[in-house]
């Protein structure tokens, strides 16, 4: 460590190491300690610029481990004003909220220059900072422009005031097994939306608005997952195709929000009133009892590739902080670089900001973007083992929260779903591929004159992906089961589309998945006829109940509950337009649809609430017996039999006296079922010491079906061991009573 150039007294605060980041001294101390962590500079200066103040430069005159740090002290003056002043002390302190600051090498000529200036050079942002600014766009921008996200635009770290009225928030704590997530992006999901105020569509507040928090809880759904909202930069590209990067994969600060989705009178206030928005976001879904889930990417950061301009890691310790393999950037993200997971500063970092996140915003969990990137040691290679993964777990505030991969990520080995350890929940990738072939590749192959797969598959998603996920200690609780997600067709797009049209993003149609597993029912596009749109329904409807009835966590994609289209576009990451925002327009056919799936969603809060609380906690209390048309156990060849498409699924816990039946007929023509026998039926339900005689299991009762023409029985009794009919391609729920 370098020396002081002043003496400490024993009172005197010191200079601090940690924590990174601008903060607050002990005690009454008006000064400030700034950290950061630069091992690729032999020396740092801060240049700050309190508000309405001009640019002040320090160098940092401490260094312990990369680390350069040091105090700003106020000034006598603004020490002694703070002493005899009733106003707020933040006022006084050095580096008060609405300060603008970042770093550069003590060797720089900025600010020593009169033309040298954070406007008119970017400096070094801060890697721990809690807000950021933007001082200057590129000439060829609209300076009007709200969005924060284009490459040459200089931007600041600033200082932000962390206080705020929660009035007794609490997160909302929804067990796994009652979890259903929503993913929803905070612009798309409410620009469009006609009863929310046009002042607040697109926004934080908008999300918040009592219209949309109602339709959430309407709907059902217990936890909002939001594309990420950490500030973001376009990629180049993208700005020279007047495009802009929509989702926001591409991060620019992993601490600071992104202001383009706040209101313009939030924005007025800089940070700080993005940062209020958003915390009286989450307030107000938690106050409605739902959950906030973050996606973020620590795997990349919008540096891109090694030309591409040093915004702040890059700057700062280029070697230390990304991945190098023979003196070049080790890309295992696609993205142009990959943070360096193997290194115990970038988990610092990684770990700072989830706790930030959850102490600070309060939000209750987080999707893991390209997850194995975060698990790789020093030789690059995954493990469920890495430090980050133990320590996300292991930290009380951040293991108390949702912890969910996308377990995927295209370097060597990438491919991990059902390898995350206890503790982490997976995006299942696996289950998504099953139920569309089952539903889609397989009926265009039977449209075609093929038999189409057999049921094994589909069997092993509706009973939560068991096997794949037990290895790691874990429970279909861990499977975070989805057909459709951001990136990809929409659920109506699967059933319109056998090809991508993804010609808006300008890139010749070439991005994009070729792999949809997709069927467009005979007709590409909008339907001509009706017998082609009563198919597609028919089909969106089976997808979604299948989601909903399996074992395991399913996650909805925003606007998929009333067929929202993006019209084939299956890599809408840069479409902040009409084709990647959700359309509460609906037809006929979108009204049935909703209904449909709030209809899906009552029936599985109904089945969870009658059975006991550690319901899939333990694989060995959930009792799964699988029946043929017959009414027979099935037998193995008939699992692997092609083209035998129907089957009974009985699901229920030992320790409960309910239990569901599904009946799933994946054959184009209706099959003559015999329901399962009283023998069959006698075994199902554990017979506890106060059941009665009469309770026991007789028969069934119709609770629910794809097939519309089954509503108006809904109802109807079954003896055990009738006969009844499974109509063509549906999914008919009934009861045991």
């Amino acid at each position: 460590m370098q020396m002081p150039d002043r003496p400490i007294s024993g009172d005197y605060p010191r200079p601090r190491a940690r924590p990174l980041g601008v903060s607050r001294t002990p005690g009454d101390s008006l000064a400030a300690n700034v950290a950061v962590w630069a091992p690729g500079l032999e020396a740092v200066d801060l240049i700050w610029s309190e508000p309405g103040l001009p640019w002040q430069r320090h160098t940092l005159g401490y260094l312990e481990g990369g680390v350069h740090f040091d105090l700003i002290h106020v000034s006598a003056e603004r020490a002694a004003a703070a002493a005899d002043s009733d106003l707020d002390p933040y006022t006084f302190m050095a580096l008060p909220p609405g300060t603008r600051y970042g770093f550069i090498p003590s060797s720089s000529a900025m600010l020593r220059e009169g033309n040298r200036t954070p406007e008119t050079e970017q400096i070094l942002l801060d890697p721990h900072g809690h807000g950021l600014e933007r001082v200057s766009r590129p000439d060829a921008l609209s300076a009007h422009d709200p969005r924060m996200d284009a490459y040459g635009t200089r931007y600041v770290s600033s200082v932000v005031d962390e206080r705020f009225d929660w009035g007794g928030d609490v997160h909302p704590d929804i067990p796994w097994r009652d979890t259903v997530i929503y993913e929803a992006h905070v612009k798309g999901l409410t620009i469009q939306h006609p009863d929310i105020p046009e002042e607040l569509r697109g926004t934080y507040a908008g999300l918040a608005h009592p219209v949309m928090i109602g339709y959430l809880r309407d709907l059902g759904v217990t936890t909002v997952e939001l594309l990420p909202i950490h500030a973001h930069l376009d990629e180049p590209h993208l700005t020279e195709n007047g495009l802009s990067n929509y989702w926001g994969y591409n991060t620019l600060s992993y601490f600071a929000p992104h202001a383009a989705y706040a209101t313009v009178e939030a924005r007025a206030r800089g940070t700080q009133g993005v940062l209020e928005e958003i915390k009286t976001m989450v307030k107000a879904l938690h106050t409605a009892g739902l959950e906030v889930v973050l996606d973020v990417v620590y795997n990349h950061t919008a540096e891109g590739g090694p030309t591409e301009p040093a915004y702040c890691w890059r700057g700062l310790g280029d070697a230390d902080w990304y991945r190098h393999h023979d003196g070049h950037y080790l890309d295992v993200t696609g993205c142009g670089n990959t943070l360096d997971f193997a290194n115990t500063n970038v988990v610092r970092m990684a770990l700072d900001s989830l706790r930030y996140w959850v102490r600070q915003l309060h939000v209750d969990g987080f999707r893991f973007d390209l997850a194995p990137a975060l698990a790789r040691g020093a030789r690059h290679i995954f493990s469920p083992r890495h430090p980050f993964l133990v320590a996300a777990v292991a930290d009380p505030v951040i293991g108390a929260s949702k912890l969910i991969a996308e377990p995927w990520d295209v370097g060597m080995g990438g491919w991990q779903t059902g390898n995350f350890p206890p503790g982490w929940a997976d995006w299942n990738d696996a289950y998504r591929d099953t139920v569309r072939d089952f539903w889609l590749t397989d009926q265009r192959i039977k449209a075609s004159g093929g038999t189409g797969g057999g049921l094994s598959r589909l069997a092993d998603a509706l009973a939560g992906s068991v096997d794949r996920f037990a290895a790691s200690g874990r429970t279909p609780l861990a499977a975070v089961n989805f057909v459709t997600a951001h990136d990809g067709f929409t659920l109506y797009d699967l059933t319109a589309y056998d090809q991508k049209h993804n010609e808006a993003n300008r890139e010749g149609n070439r991005d994009g998945t070729n792999d949809n597993h997709s069927w467009n029912h005979g007709e590409e596009g909008p339907a001509r006829t009706a017998s082609v749109r009563a198919a597609r329904a028919r089909t969106a409807r089976n997808i979604m109940a299948t989601l909903l009835l399996s074992q395991g966590v399913p996650m909805i994609t925003a606007g998929d509950e009333f067929l929202r289209t993006q019209h084939g576009n299956n890599n809408a990451y840069c479409q902040d337009s009409p084709i990647g925002w959700v359309n509460w327009k609906k037809t006929p056919a979108d009204r049935a649809m909703l209904a449909c799936t709030k209809e899906l969603l009552q029936l599985r809060r109904r089945f969870l609430r009658s059975q006991p609380d550690d319901y899939m906690k333990r694989v060995n209390d959930v009792r799964m017996e699988w029946f043929s048309p017959s009414g027979e156990h099935m037998q193995p060849h008939e699992w692997q039999t092609s083209g035998f498409r129907t089957v009974q699924m009985v699901v229920g816990a030992r320790a409960s006296t309910t239990t569901g039946l599904v009946l799933v007929n994946g054959d184009s023509s209706d099959v003559e079922v015999t329901l399962p026998g009283l023998d069959a039926l006698q075994g199902l339900i554990t017979q506890g010491e106060d059941t009665h005689p009469e309770e026991s299991p007789s028969g069934f009762e119709l609770l629910f079906s794809t097939e519309a023409a089954l509503r108006t029985s809904y109802g109807t009794q079954y003896r055990a061991g009738a006969s009844t009919v499974a109509p063509a391609l549906s999914m008919t729920v009934l009861r045991v009573i």
